[in-house]
């Protein structure tokens, strides 16, 4: 199943598609879970000092016997953390490797003092992050390594400082990106894409499991049925149509073949891509298109127009939660 890698801004590759272990698999034990994803073929592993997975990861790393080479590990600092070496070696003491291949920022808006953090992780980067923890002769390092580092859940505004004031430029600025959100998301995935930094996107699947019977299932399943695949995979590979690496979850091991097959599909349809943006563009179910405030040219009553304004708030707060999101 040939995913394959995404070259990036630093010349490191990094697989297309990872093994998430946030989302809501967040504070539990994910052993089994990863030893499954690990035999079907998953190669990169995403994870985060917040979700409390790390050293589930390192024993179901440890028991695979597979090399460290073998495998692409992904961590993050945890909110509201300034000692980026400390958190580091904590990090790498429990997933029980002696380098990561890519560390984030897990989430600006927790993170006193981004430019500050961020010049750690430069000189981290420059030591290989691997200084910290050796853990046998079998698992040798070398201070020539160079490793990646990124971002994630920054926004267009976090994202352009960064880079103004910053030495190296992130290689990873990973994002809720599904079809409801992607008019938002669009100009960040952009302005990286002009500057090679590539966007990994998580709960790219959400006009299914959140949010079921809106106006994205019917390109989906019209496109799924004419192509011969599933829902599922299509909204896969409409993200990698996006320039994407692709985070996604499940503790079904169908599920995860299903994800692979992505790997070995023809690009998605220019025709299905747009009419996936344009049905995305409208909204998730409850989302009201402002157009349908007017009846026949008529203005609704003033407590219809309240009510169609309550809904559309909090729909739209639904939305756009992963602002602040700690996935």
């Amino acid at each position: 199943m040939p995913f394959g890698t995404v070259t990036l801004n630093d010349g490191k590759k990094i697989p297309a598609i990872a093994f998430g272990t946030g989302s809501i698999y967040k504070f539990q034990d994910v052993t089994q879970l990863v030893h499954q994803a690990l035999d079907a073929g998953f190669w990169h592993i995403d994870t985060a000092q917040y979700y409390q997975t790390e050293a589930y990861i390192g024993q179901a790393i440890h028991e695979s016997g597979l090399a460290r080479d073998e495998l692409y590990i992904t961590t993050k600092l945890g909110p509201g953390e300034v000692h980026v070496e400390e958190q580091l070696k904590k990090s790498l003491a429990n997933l029980r490797v002696s380098y990561l291949d890519l560390y984030l920022i897990h989430q600006p808006n927790y993170t006193p003092d981004l430019d500050g953090v961020w010049r750690q992780f430069e000189a981290l980067q420059k030591d290989g992050l691997i200084k910290f923890v050796i853990l046998s002769s079998a698992d040798p390092v070398s201070p020539s390594f160079h490793r990646s580092i990124g971002v994630s859940n920054f926004s267009l505004e976090q994202l352009q400082s960064l880079v103004k004031n910053g030495r190296v430029l992130p290689t990873i600025n990973q994002i809720e990106l599904h079809p409801y959100n992607y008019a938002r998301q669009k100009a960040i995935i952009e302005w990286a894409a002009e500057r090679g930094i590539v966007t990994e996107a998580y709960s790219s699947l959400s006009s299914i499991t959140k949010f079921p019977g809106g106006p994205v299932d019917a390109p989906v399943a019209a496109a799924a049925e004419r192509l011969g695949i599933t829902p599922t995979q299509v909204l896969l590979s409409w993200v990698r149509a996006k320039g994407a690496v692709i985070v996604t979850t499940t503790s079904s091991k169908a599920r995860l073949q299903e994800y692979l097959a992505v790997g070995d599909l023809p690009a998605l349809p220019e025709s299905d891509i747009a009419a996936i943006d344009a049905a995305g563009a409208r909204g998730p179910p409850g989302i009201l298109d402002y157009r349908a405030l007017s009846v026949r040219g008529a203005s609704l009553s003033l407590k219809t127009a309240l009510l169609a304004l309550l809904v559309l708030v909090f729909s739209a707060g639904l939305l756009f939660r992963g602002c602040h999101r700690l996935d």
